[in-house]
């Protein structure tokens, strides 16, 4: 048996698409349509209906018509495997593949739709620019999205050699790293090149998307990472720190020291989508204190032996953070509840109930009198 597992991994860290991710674990999803002659393939770039794939005899443009278009969550996006018509042109992307993970945001829709960013990523990095003031609270939003996708989320502080002492950086990681516990903080430098390495070597096995708002140097970034001027690079505005949309299609790039790069273009709203568990993970000194709460269903807003509060008030947690928590679940609480109409029953039961109490309580305090 042993013999047999080596000679498979053999043969997929031979396979042409092995640079691009390709393993035993997609040779076996992908076996029952070798057998109908299709081709393997990865989407490296989705434009307007048509796809950018690689496949073993090298690139070619093809055809997403086919794969469930109706289905927001089950449209081609850049990081999927999938199975190709292996002749035509375009040529036809007949289906894809199961993804192991995605990223996934809510779009501006009424309809409160899934939008998926990357496909089969397994690392998530968050581009933070230190060229203009941390935003925590975007922080925390970014890496709720993370650990709900199944991607390990990293933060990368850009633009380090703008801060002028390494004492401030210092200070400025550690922020950082209190707002993202369990999650590795790196602060890099494209002018320098420093904290370059160590991100490398973080990316180089799997595949990595990055993620962040307009001018958080990700574009710069990837071309660090690549050796080359793989992606357009433009000015930020000295103003607000704020660039120009460089990328406008997620793109794929092989890394020359091993792994794989997803680039996206900056994002200007980062919706929760489904992320009570990304959130939990985020919040996870929040859960810890819960659970020393008197009441197993606590709120953490005023009720009696809360132990969330206790530590608010006694610093152990900052108030910054609790309101943080609120906001994000709440949000994701109104996004599930317009997909889920148990859930949406349950909120508006549970609201009716807590106005009651409310007019109970007022009515109390006024000598029973309702006007």
């Amino acid at each position: 048996m042993f013999s047999t597992s080596l000679h498979q991994a053999s043969a997929t860290s031979s396979h042409p698409l092995a640079p691009y991710g390709w393993d035993a674990g997609w040779d076996a999803e992908f076996a029952p349509y070798a057998e109908q002659g299709l081709l393997p393939c990865r989407v490296v770039r989705v434009d307007r209906g048509q796809a950018d794939v690689v496949t073993p005899d090298g690139t070619v443009r093809a055809d997403t018509a086919l794969v469930t278009p109706h289905d927001p969550m089950r449209v081609v996006c850049t990081g999927d495997w999938a199975a190709l018509e292996p002749e035509g042109s375009p040529r036809l992307i007949r289906t894809l593949l199961p993804r192991r993970t995605a990223f996934v945001r809510s779009t501006s829709s009424k309809r409160s739709e899934g939008q998926i960013l990357a496909a089969n990523v397994d690392h998530a990095i968050i581009a933070v620019s230190l060229a203009a003031e941390l935003d925590l609270g975007r922080i925390e939003r970014f890496l709720a999205l993370a650990w709900e996708s199944g991607a390990t989320p990293l933060v990368v502080l850009t633009k380090a050699d703008l801060v002028p002492d390494a004492t401030g950086l210092s200070y400025l990681v550690e922020d950082v790293e209190t707002t993202a516990p369990g999650v590795q903080v790196i602060a890099v430098s494209s002018e320098t090149g420093d904290g370059v390495d160590v991100l490398a070597a973080v990316v180089s096995s799997g595949t990595s998307v990055l993620l962040g708002a307009s001018g958080a140097g990700k574009s710069t970034l990837a071309n660090a990472l690549h050796g080359a001027d793989a992606m357009e690079v433009q000015a930020i505005r000295d103003v607000d720190g704020k660039g120009r949309h460089t990328t406008t299609t997620r793109n794929l790039l092989v890394l020359p020291g091993g792994g794989v790069l997803i680039d996206t273009p900056g994002l200007r709203g980062v919706g929760l989508w489904d992320s009570e568990s990304g959130v939990g993970q985020v919040f996870s000194e929040i859960g810890e204190l819960a659970r020393d709460c008197r009441f197993h269903d606590c709120g953490h807003v005023s009720e009696p032996g809360c132990a969330v509060l206790a530590a608010v008030e006694d610093g152990t947690l900052h108030e910054r953070r609790l309101d943080s928590w609120r906001k994000l679940i709440r949000e994701n609480e109104r996004i599930v509840a317009k997909t889920d109409a148990r859930l949406r029953g349950e909120i508006r039961r549970d609201w009716k109930q807590k106005h009651a109490e409310g007019r109970a309580n007022h009515a109390a305090k006024r000598g029973g009198r309702i006007r």
